[in-house]
């Protein structure tokens, strides 16, 4: 296999491991410690917890919009080019996506205040990834078929958008129960960088007319770049052949991981208020922040305008010179009308910022939150609340993208079997699929508290066909205090 159809393989595949994750199993999934690291109002009754480090908080997803493995694998009879052409590069388009978010825990742990016992505190540090590529369909279809009958038409080069960070975040979060409905929230984030990417404010086209001096002209209007941070100094690394590369890489890692490469500032606000006895609402807000690239900054622009007509000889001028270099004279006039920059100037990104809210009404049998006394108020005065056997609700989730914000809903049943078991399904509907059907299941023995959350579990009889897949799971101890 040859040629284009080799080359969008290759994109695909590579893109096709990439993941995007809503966490909606997790959300206020109050029984879990990690729940606060997506509302840090959320209700709590802990008196402290800890993380098993590297086991505590890992969630992994895979998805993709507009694409799937089976799509262009399956044993269907058709040629494989063909399907790349008609279900890729034409089938696809700018808004779909393929996109990505993990997130390991590296240190989890929380305690109530003892002189104030109203407060929560949480802290911790996990490592992060994100990326999001959009299809460039016009660009695709270029790559692809050529412009040789593509008279007139302008490929947008503003299709040509994506981004990606890995990071490390040191957190600290403090979560207050403000009255008897009210709980208020904020977290408090230190990023550190390791590696950035983005290039997602691209204009500018691509067309060829009928030319005045040749057949054809080929005009380019272009204001693009890519920005990078960390990327050049693992490239020098892997190019000296006198070290070795994977001591240094990882080295490098860890040094920019803890503290050493660029850093930013974030934080976190959520709630959780009673409407009334059964009924409850929740929002928080995520990542508002941002992160200053400056320890290994490499940059490329391509910007302005350039029409050429190809290689122009005219004869007998052309002999005049036998040594004349026309293609490199051609190169030097394109470069010259339309600059090619590369520098290290310092850059800031955002962090892409996301919100949750949800409404919930709880109903069935009532059951006091877990707690290792019989008392009738919590710790300060205030009367314990009350969880019931069942909780049903809703759930919205935004995230801000390159493309504009990405939304889901999620409708959720939750039941609970005493404070040892509890279950919770959920239906979400979002760009990736419209059947997407999650368990997520939370078991406490003792002190130990072990959860598994799985979405989209229709899709596990073939994944190769699923647009979207994920799994969370984690290990904590847990503390209510004492009798």
């Amino acid at each position: 296999m040859k040629g284009p159809a080799a080359y969008f393989l290759a994109l695909f595949l590579g893109l096709g491991q990439l993941s995007a994750q809503n966490k909606e199993l997790l959300y206020d999934f109050v029984e879990i410690p990690q729940a606060l690291m997506l509302n840090p109002g959320m209700q709590t009754d802990f008196q402290w917890h800890a993380g098993v480090p590297g086991l505590s908080g890992v969630s992994l997803a895979a998805g993709s919009s507009g694409l799937t493995v089976y799509d262009l694998f399956a044993d269907d009879g058709l040629d494989f080019t063909q399907k790349v052409r008609d279900r890729a590069v034409f089938g696809m388009k700018p808004r779909d996506e393929v996109s990505a978010t993990y997130q390991v825990e590296i240190l989890n742990g929380g305690f109530r205040s003892r002189n104030r016992p109203e407060d929560y505190y949480s802290f911790g540090i996990y490592h992060e990834g994100d990326v999001i590529v959009y299809w460039p369909r016009d660009l695709a279809i270029l790559g692809f078929e050529g412009n040789a009958d593509q008279l007139g038409r302008r490929f947008n080069l503003g299709h040509l958008k994506t981004r990606g960070e890995i990071l490390n975040v040191f957190h600290f979060g403090v979560n207050r129960r403000m009255s008897d409905k009210l709980t208020l929230g904020a977290r408090a984030k230190l990023y550190s960088g390791i590696i950035d990417f983005n290039s997602s404010r691209n204009t500018g086209y691509f067309v060829t007319t009928r030319g005045q001096n040749n057949l054809l002209a080929n005009t380019l209007v272009a204001d693009m770049f890519v920005r990078t941070s960390g990327l050049e100094a693992i490239r020098k690394i892997l190019d000296d052949n006198t070290i070795d590369d994977g001591s240094r890489i990882r080295k490098l890692l860890m040094r920019r991981g803890f503290l050493g490469g660029d850093l930013g500032l974030g934080i976190d606000l959520g709630f959780s208020y009673d409407l009334n006895e059964r009924t409850l609402i929740t929002g928080s807000v995520l990542d508002l922040g941002f992160i200053y690239h400056h320890t290994d900054p490499r940059n490329f622009n391509l910007q302005g305008r350039a029409t050429t007509e190809g290689i122009e000889v005219i004869l007998p001028d052309a002999l005049d010179d036998p040594n004349a270099d026309f293609w490199q004279e051609l190169v030097d006039e394109i470069e010259g009308l339309v600059p090619f920059e590369e520098n290290n100037r310092n850059y800031i990104t955002f962090r892409p910022t996301r919100v949750h809210a949800s409404l919930r009404y709880n109903f069935g049998q009532p059951q006091k939150a877990q707690a290792d006394c019989d008392c009738d108020v919590q710790p300060g005065g205030r009367p314990k609340r009350y969880r019931y056997a069942n909780s049903l609700g809703g759930q919205l989730y935004v995230i801000n993208r390159p493309r504009g914000p990405q939304t889901a809903l999620t409708a959720f049943y939750q039941h609970r079997f005493g404070n040892l078991l509890s279950l919770k399904g959920t239906y979400t509907v979002d760009k990736f699929s419209l059947t997407n059907l999650g368990l997520g299941m939370s078991l406490q023995a003792g002190p130990v508290n072990f959860y598994i959350l799985a979405d989209n579990l229709l899709a596990y009889s073939n994944l190769p066909d699923s647009h979207y897949a994920s799994l969370q799971l984690g290990l904590n101890i847990l503390s209510w205090g004492r009798n």
